[in-house]
């Protein structure tokens, strides 16, 4: 019967919303595990360990044949007891036990590269285990929803430990099947059941032997199960002749049943109980589940659900399903374990980093209390793990090597759950899971993308899933998708009304997939596939051809030869150029999606993926409310990242290849649309967007001619967090260039900030950076900047920051070394006398600046004649603000008394000039009004009303017509200001 017809009665083939059914979150226990194990709940993970614990534990040990073995003989005798104890408590299983913790704490690569790793006693939660059985299997699934399945109890929850204690006919468990889909943390699970075992938490057992499947499956040649341990753990070598003659608790774990290919009738596998006897290793599997072979063994084998009919149920004592964190208590509690870990938040970190560890954690509790849809993807404790990264990368990211990007995370997400994994062992083809999900889960993705649509109805699973579908091969992968892998990627919409609908378990993984599926060309048309195939084959033919051609040419001068030559090369150039086109595409593509007008004006695709993580703090939105418009705009980044060389060769793993030329060639034509395109000036946000991209990018010749052409870069308003910060400066250091301006206003920096943009802060000639809270920290980082030798900084702004007297000590050091800067601003940056007279002192070994400001500082009448003073003998200054000072009438005479043709300078001071209006009052009312939000109103109120009135004094003293015609216009715009900050409209 084939498979296909088999899963009939488990999964119904109609309706794609009864796949509700097993979701990690069916039933809403709230009771909590607590083990010391690793920390992601990865099937990959614990998988690759297992391969790699047989792989590296294997030594060549030469067996000392059955005679050895048969002269150690269980005997009933006290001495022979003693023995046994003694072999029990040996050095032999002391060393299984350090050998097997060595390598089942290792942590995967991915761990130690986008976050701290943390040791097995650090950090884990037990997923929700639930009592199952093979009825249960096999019967349909109901139609429910997720909503459904939080309501419903759990009564069958069993803990790890209690995995094979009597059934409830009183019968001793000897076999468990632990099932569970992709992400729910199988093979995480059995790491920590070895990693207890090793440091006495597992008493029951007094000896464990864990085996890969996927590395049994790769070895066909007949091995005695004496001789197959000892291949793989050489420390048990004097342990192993007691196996099976004494009554010693042994343990054996097999790790993904799925990858073995298991006969239990009698005609495809005999019985065999000798373990002596070399047979294949399945054959040694099979013989252990029917207890032929070491019948005293109790024995956990992990799989997938498709697989577990593969094992006959009376030779299976008890069926377990890991239902992961069905509960979101277990997700806080995750969460809050792996956020609060001392080294989250990096390396050398303040202490404020714990408070912002804290905040994280809150903000994410409160979200998965909303019922958000994040509470249904970290079901999975897989995503939980993703969560977290993602997290890490977005807050404690300090500098941004090439292996930290958010492509690459997604990326090696993917290869934890699917590296290596086939989607059916038995389906001839052994296409890979990546290969198979990136085909269809791809397309419904792309689909989605360019629809603008998140939500999928049973109709769009069907069009991009069963429409093609004509051989029973592909049906039967079909099923077998349904039933392992469709619930890692998509899963029931929470929102109201919309229960009965798909959405993708995480927001970001549509646009990953999507991105995955244009670059592979898998949109390709059948013309553009079939002319391919044709090519290649054509090609290599042609070249065996064109030999004989060239031969029979010099014996037989026959004129319809080169011709016959000429065709066979047609062909495949033809169908090349056909493919260029396609890769024109995948730019074009790229290039439209990245730059689409009305995304404009969206925040940054990195602050959209901290509020899809986070959530946004305010009121909810009402049902009834209209929906804002989906944005994609991560999909063309996920494009350029999955073009990078590094998450090329991960993908390769995967079974998604994407050559070289390819690459190269995609690349070659962004540069006429991509480059081309950001040229034409973007605004803020969607700037930081394509400085993303390039990061994402990976490529260093593009990166550099894409950045040549900016010559002005404006990110104000754009919250630069520390990784933003590092993304600019790695995008800007594949070149040299001097940037002409770069507008870092109200962007949140802090001294850490520029430190991380020194780089980049030494090539810009005019800076902006006003109303970024920068106090006297930043100031030193700031003279550190003026004072390096490369700088070239003429026109520095630092309006609106809590500077201070010290700030102003560091920055009239840098002001008396530096040798570029021609205008400074220190509006409103709380310097008082102190500082201003600090300033003063130093200006006199400066020999460039030509304006300073230094409005709105509560200068008093003997500091701002002190600044005056010195600048009347200074070289280059001719301009001084002083406005919005306490400077009394006096001290106003003593400076309108000022010439520019006599001292050489000239104070901005009050919108008056004797008895003219000052040529620079519309400038003057112009700072004031821009800076109104950022400035005591009170304060700005009772200036502008002096300023009031001395407009009118001076107008009552002029005769001329034409200036009291000036002097009415200004105070018309004073009063103007005026009501409008008394009626709060300003």
């Amino acid at each position: 019967m084939s498979r296909a017809m088999q899963c009939q009665s488990c999964l119904p083939w109609g309706s794609w919303a009864q796949l509700c059914r097993s979701l990690p979150g069916s039933g809403g226990t709230r009771r909590v595990y607590l083990c010391a194990a690793p920390v992601p709940g990865l099937r990959a993970a614990g998988s690759c360990l297992l391969r790699d614990t047989a792989s590296s534990c294997r030594v060549c040990v030469r067996y000392q044949g059955g005679s050895q073995e048969s002269s150690v003989q269980p005997r009933a005798s006290r001495h022979g007891l003693s023995q046994l104890r003694n072999v029990v408590s040996s050095d032999a299983i002391k060393k299984h036990q350090k050998s097997l913790s060595a390598w089942f704490s290792h942590q995967p690569n991915e761990e130690r590269q986008f976050g701290p790793s943390f040791s097995l006693d650090a950090v884990h939660v037990d997923p929700v285990i639930r009592e199952s059985s093979l009825e249960e299997i096999l019967k349909p699934s109901p139609d429910l929803t997720i909503q459904n399945q939080l309501q419903q109890p759990c009564s069958q929850v069993i803990s790890l430990q209690n995995l094979f204690d009597v059934d409830a006919c009183g019968r001793q468990v000897k076999n468990v099947v632990l099932y569970g889909t992709v992400g729910t943390g199988k093979s995480t699970l059995i790491k920590k059941m070895v990693v207890d075992w090793c440091h006495g938490r597992l008493p029951r057992f007094e000896l464990v032997i864990p085996f890969s499947c996927e590395d049994l499956s790769h070895s066909h040649a007949p091995i005695s199960l004496r001789r197959l341990i000892t291949k793989k753990y050489q420390h048990l070598r004097d342990v192993v002749p007691m196996l099976g003659a004494s009554n010693l608790k042994v343990l054996i774990i097999l790790n993904g049943l799925e990858r073995l290919h298991l006969d239990f009738r009698l005609a495809g596998t005999e019985l065999c109980c000798d373990p002596n006897e070399p047979v294949p290793p399945s054959a040694i599997v099979v013989n252990l589940l029917r207890k032929y072979l070491l019948p005293e063994a109790s024995i956990i084998v992990t799989t997938r659900p498709s697989a577990v009919r593969r094992i006959p149920g009376k030779y299976v004592g008890r069926y377990a399903e890991i239902c992961g964190f069905s509960d979101t208590n277990l997700q806080k509690l995750y969460f809050q374990m792996r956020l609060s870990q001392p080294g989250c938040s990096g390396e050398g970190s303040a202490g404020g980093s714990s408070g912002e560890q804290e905040n994280l954690v809150e903000m994410l509790s409160r979200n998965l209390e909303r019922h958000n849809q994040i509470a249904a993807a970290c079901f999975l404790p897989s995503y939980c793990w993703l969560v977290c990264t993602t997290l890490h990368f977005l807050y404690f990211t300090r500098t941004v090597p090439p292996s930290q990007t958010l492509t690459g995370i997604y990326t090696s997400f993917l290869r934890l759950n699917f590296s290596g994994e086939v989607l059916d062992s038995t389906d001839p083809t052994n296409i890979s899971m990546m290969k198979y999900v990136s085909k269809t889960v791809g397309k419904l993705a792309y689909e989605g993308v360019m629809s603008r649509k998140t939500c999928f109805s049973e109709d769009d699973l069907r069009q991009c899933f069963e429409v093609e579908m004509k051989t029973e091969s592909e049906l039967n992968l079909l099923e077998v998708f349904r039933s392992d892998v469709f619930r890692f990627f998509l899963t029931p919409c929470v929102q109201p009304g919309k229960e009965h609908t798909f959405v993708f378990t995480i927001p970001a993984m549509q646009e990953y997939l999507a991105a995955l599926y244009v670059v592979l060309g898998e949109k390709k048309t059948l013309a553009q596939r079939v002319g391919k195939e044709l090519s290649e084959v054509i090609g290599k033919v042609s070249e065996d051809v064109a030999v004989v051609l060239n031969i029979i040419s010099k014996v037989l001068p026959l004129r319809f030869l080169p011709v016959l030559f000429n065709l066979l090369k047609i062909f495949p150039r033809y169908f090349s150029r056909l493919s260029g086109k396609h890769r024109d595409a995948v730019a074009h593509t790229m290039a439209e999606e990245l730059f689409k007008e009305e995304d404009y004006y969206n925040d940054d695709v990195l602050d959209q993926i901290n509020s899809s993580i986070l959530g946004v703090e305010g009121p909810m939105r009402h049902p009834d409310e209209a929906p804002d418009d989906e944005v994609f705009e991560l999909f063309p980044i996920f494009m350029g990242g999955i073009l990078s060389r590094r998450n090329r060769a991960i993908l390769e793993q995967l079974g998604c290849s994407i050559k070289n030329l390819a690459a190269f060639e995609i690349a070659k034509a962004m540069k006429k649309t991509v480059i081309r395109k950001s040229r034409m000036g973007l605004p803020p946000s969607e700037l930081m967007d394509y400085l993303f991209f390039l990061h994402e990018f990976q490529n260093e010749r593009f990166t550099a001619e894409a950045i040549r052409s900016l010559r002005t870069v404006n990110l104000s308003s754009v919250k630069m967090t520390h990784l933003k910060c590092s993304v600019l400066a790695s995008v800007m250091a594949t070149t040299c260039h001097e940037v002409e301006e770069l507008n870092l206003t109200s962007c949140n920096l802090d001294t850490s900030s520029l430190r991380i943009l020194f780089p980049v802060l030494l090539r810009c000639k005019t800076l902006y950076l006003q109303l970024n809270s920068l106090g006297s920290d930043a100031c030193k980082e700031i003279r550190d900047l003026l004072l390096h030798d490369k700088c070239v900084v003429s026109n520095l702004r630092l309006t609106n920051n809590p500077v201070g007297e010290q700030g102003a000590q560091y920055l009239a050091e840098a002001l008396a070394g530096n040798r570029s800067l021609t205008h400074l601003s220190l509006l409103h940056t709380a310097l008082g006398d102190r500082g201003a007279k600090v300033i003063a002192e130093h200006l006199a070994e400066n020999q460039h600046l030509q304006e300073l400001n230094l409005g709105y500082n509560s200068l008093t009448d003997a500091a701002a004649l002190h600044v005056v003073e010195v600048a009347k003998k200074h070289e280059t200054l001719d301009k001084v603000h002083l406005y919005f000072n306490d400077i009394s009438e006096d001290g106003k005479r003593a400076l309108h008394s000022l010439r520019m043709d006599r001292d050489g300078v000239r104070a901005l001071v009050f919108l008056t000039a004797g008895t003219d209006v000052s040529d620079y009052w519309s400038h003057i009312l112009n700072i004031v009004q821009g800076n109104l939000p950022f400035w005591d109103r009170e304060r700005v109120r009772q200036h502008l009303a002096l300023i009031l009135q001395d407009l009118e004094s001076s107008r009552r003293q002029t005769a001329s017509p034409w200036r009291k015609a000036k002097f009415l216009r200004v105070e018309s715009e004073v009063k103007k200001m005026l009501g409008k900050l008394q009626h709060g409209t300003l």
